[in-house]
Order: C-alpha cells, then sequence, then structure tokens
C-alpha cells in the first residue's frame, strides 16, 4: 500500500462513508458536464446521487452559469449549462469511491429520486460492489464499494497480491 492517506474508507462491514466536506481548496481532478436542463441535472445529482451544491456562479437570482457539485473529497463535478445540444452518452463515464454497505441505499435513492437510470448494484469479479447510473442527459456516472474480505473472491485477492508483488 501506500503512505498516502486516503479519504475512501477500507471495505469492511459497517464502514460509513466520510462525508461531505464543504471546503474550497484546490481539486486535484473534476469532471465538468454541460447540460441540457440544469436544474434537472443538479436534482438528479443532489435528490437522487447524496451530492450537494457547494455554490453556484453567479448566485442567483442571476442565471446561473455554474454550479460546483460536491460528494465526499476530491468528489467534484461542475455543471453548466450547455450551448449546443447535449447527445446523450456522447461523453465518458465517470466513476466514483462508495462505501459497501452504503451502495443498496444509494441505488435505491436514484430510484426513487426517478429522471435517470440505475442498473445494479452488482458484485464484479473484482471484489467490488458496483452500481450504474445515467443522469437525464446520458452521462454515465459509476459508483464502486470494495466488498468486506469475507465477501471477496479469494482466487482474484491472491492474484491481486502476486500482481502487486511483481509491480516492486
Amino acid at each position: 500500500m501506500t503512505d498516502v492517506v486516503s479519504p475512501v474508507p477500507a471495505p469492511v462491514t459497517g464502514a460509513t462513508s466520510p462525508g461531505i466536506s464543504r471546503a474550497i481548496y484546490g481539486m486535484p481532478m473534476f469532471a465538468t458536464l454541460n447540460a441540457s436542463d440544469l436544474d434537472r441535472i443538479v436534482s438528479w445529482y443532489v435528490d437522487g446521487l447524496g451530492f450537494v451544491i457547494l455554490f453556484a456562479m453567479p448566485p442567483p437570482p442571476s442565471p446561473t452559469r455554474l454550479v460546483h457539485l460536491r460528494r465526499w473529497q476530491f468528489q467534484d463535478i461542475l455543471v453548466r449549462p450547455a450551448d449546443r445540444p447535449v447527445t446523450p452518452g456522447s461523453t465518458g463515464t465517470l466513476n466514483f469511491a462508495a462505501v459497501y454497505d452504503e451502495i443498496d441505499d444509494l441505488a435505491a435513492q436514484a430510484r426513487a429520486h426517478g429522471g435517470g437510470a440505475v442498473e445494479g448494484p452488482v458484485d464484479t469479479p473484482w471484489n467490488t460492489r458496483e452500481v450504474t447510473t445515467t443522469d437525464p442527459d446520458g452521462n454515465v456516472v459509476v459508483f464502486t464499494a470494495g466488498r468486506p474480505p469475507d465477501r471477496t473472491d479469494p482466487e482474484f485477492t491472491a492474484a491481486m497480491r502476486r500482481w502487486n508483488a511483481e509491480q516492486g
């Protein structure tokens, strides 16, 4: 492993998410989405997927040109109105870390919100549990949680240890 502290909790039963930081910091990575309907997309991410609005620019009542959404530290999405028609599914896939015991609830919350699509959760061959969501504009967001040790595939775990050792 590494000495770098990660905000992602260890994949153990009972782990909880680190919560949302509202600190303003230099973001090492973020995604930008162009939205055909800014309010609809922001609602999907906030009410359906548990992000918060960190800020909007300019502040209301002026027409919003940018909304900064955040889920966990370093899980930031900037959303702005599209200046041309949005083609569903033309963007890449965004992947965010999640907590195993919370992923089923995340899928249920997104389904209850409606407006987008939800697939899963499913257990993957690489020892994770994932839920795939698609927002109203066709952007795909996958939430991935490591499975607790008692729910992993021992053969894959052994292969990962071997591959890690080979990397030096």
